[in-house]
């Protein structure tokens, strides 16, 4: 075949292609937008609306952006110093509406594959500031300089060394140089790449380090652990561990979940802004009403359990054990509740069946991003007349209502929680009722 003559060469992957010009015509699922190019080629660019006309420079099938020529009247001013260099807020460029409506639409073109649809309850959005939860890489800095902490580059091993966050919570932005302080003792070995998982609790910053070499190391000396300690007894950290195992603690982290207290193990898992959990459990509180027995499947720490248990008594069930353990002391000294039957059970290998789910009216499930196929067909198969879901994947969610709804339930109604501000990522609740 002929090259078309106007058509630059092909370039290899990396550097060295000419510009081009190209239209956007939408954003994709990961927050690149397809541009076509004047030459007839798509190509995936950042930071790019849809029906702006830019110059880009192509990189294989990616494109770097060089210069918005025409711009969308939907672009707006981002707010975060680091935005473009940070690989976490992608779409901090687009106003507000039209970047819900495109979260829905992914919702929507995930359930037309499976073809499904239904009616969408007023999205939750959290705003700026709200996140309790981060996960913050620390690497060495230049000779005579202390560590360096902050977020992957966009599509990049680099580190993108942060001095503020627009999306954590204060607290959190403010405890930012302590933390940074914080990883220079988990920097002993030369091979360690340390995470800090930092969460805010209502009873202090908890603070889980991975990442910190094992095997050729030991793990972290005697005198890292001094010095970590240190750092966090001068920060007033309520606790940190490594990898689960306690380096320091002044006071047990401690989480509100609706009605109870309990204690977060390290590690645990915590839905990241506060008001997302929230408008999550109105979801099933209102769907529940009335309700004689529910199930809350894939429950963690009970992030559900004890809203529900002020509803009906609950059988709650999930694979990590402490978690459990955790749900189990915390429902014993949260008064007013109904009884909660708490298991420890892998769900994926051993879903609670539906000869179990007999008495259940209702069930909530929440599963990973792999979603929760062989459960939802034994929901499908129980006797419930209302199943709720929470998910953080809408192609996985939907292949689950594929079930539910070939089970005899109808889909009632979607709703899109947006926790992860400016990010593609897409969390949703949805109801089913047969």
């Amino acid at each position: 075949m002929t090259k078309n003559a106007a058509e630059p060469p092909e370039a290899p992957e990396g550097q060295g292609a000419a510009p081009t010009m190209a239209k956007a015509l939408a954003v994709g699922a990961q927050g690149d937008a397809v541009c076509r190019t004047e030459t007839g080629l798509t190509l995936f660019a950042p930071f790019v609306l849809p029906g702006e006309t830019v110059r880009l420079r192509r990189e294989g099938q990616r494109a770097e952006l060089l210069e918005i020529v025409s711009a969308s009247p939907e672009r707006i001013e981002p707010v975060c110093p680091h935005f473009q260099a940070c690989g976490g807020c992608a779409l901090q460029h687009w106003a507000h509406g039209p970047y819900l409506a495109w979260k829905e639409d992914l919702i929507r073109a995930a359930l037309s594959r499976e073809g499904l649809d239904a009616p969408f309850d007023p999205a939750f959005c959290a705003a700026p500031g709200a996140r309790r939860r981060l996960a913050l890489h620390a690497r060495r800095g230049e000779r005579g300089q202390g560590p360096r902490l902050g977020y992957k580059a966009r599509r990049s091993w680099s580190l993108i060394d942060i001095e503020v966050c627009t999306i954590a919570d204060p607290a959190l932005q403010r405890a930012l140089p302590a933390l940074r302080r914080l990883a220079g003792p988990f920097l002993e070995h030369p091979k360690s790449a340390p995470t800090l998982h930092v969460t805010l609790t209502q009873t202090g910053i908890d603070v889980d380090v991975t990442g910190v070499e094992r095997r050729s190391g030991g793990g972290l000396s005697a005198d890292g652990r001094l010095r970590a300690a240190e750092i966090a007894a001068a920060a007033d950290l309520a606790r940190v561990t490594l990898a689960g195992e306690i380096v320091y603690q002044a006071r047990q982290p401690v989480v509100r979940l609706g009605p109870a207290m309990a204690a977060l193990p390290p590690g645990g898992f915590l839905q990241a802004v506060p008001g997302a959990e929230t408008a999550m459990a109105e979801t099933a509180l209102s769907a529940m009403s009335g309700a004689g027995r529910v199930a809350d499947l894939f429950c963690g720490l009970g992030t559900f359990t004890f809203r529900l248990a002020s509803l009906a008594p609950v059988l709650a069930a999930d694979s990590d054990g402490r978690a459990i353990a955790a749900l189990k002391a915390a429902a014993g000294a949260a008064p007013g509740l109904k009884s909660i039957t708490a298991e420890a059970r892998d769900l994926f290998r051993r879903p609670v069946l539906a000869e179990e789910l007999k008495k259940v009216d209702a069930v909530l499930f929440d599963p990973p991003r792999a979603g929760a196929a062989e459960q939802a067909q034994q929901i499908a198969r129980s006797g419930a007349a209302v199943a709720v879901a929470v998910s953080c994947d809408a192609a996985s969610f939907a292949r689950d209502a594929r079930i539910l709804v070939d089970g005899g339930f109808t889909l009632e109604r979607v709703r899109l929680i947006d926790q992860f501000l400016w990010s593609p990522h897409v969390e949703l609740t949805a109801v089913f009722r047969r």
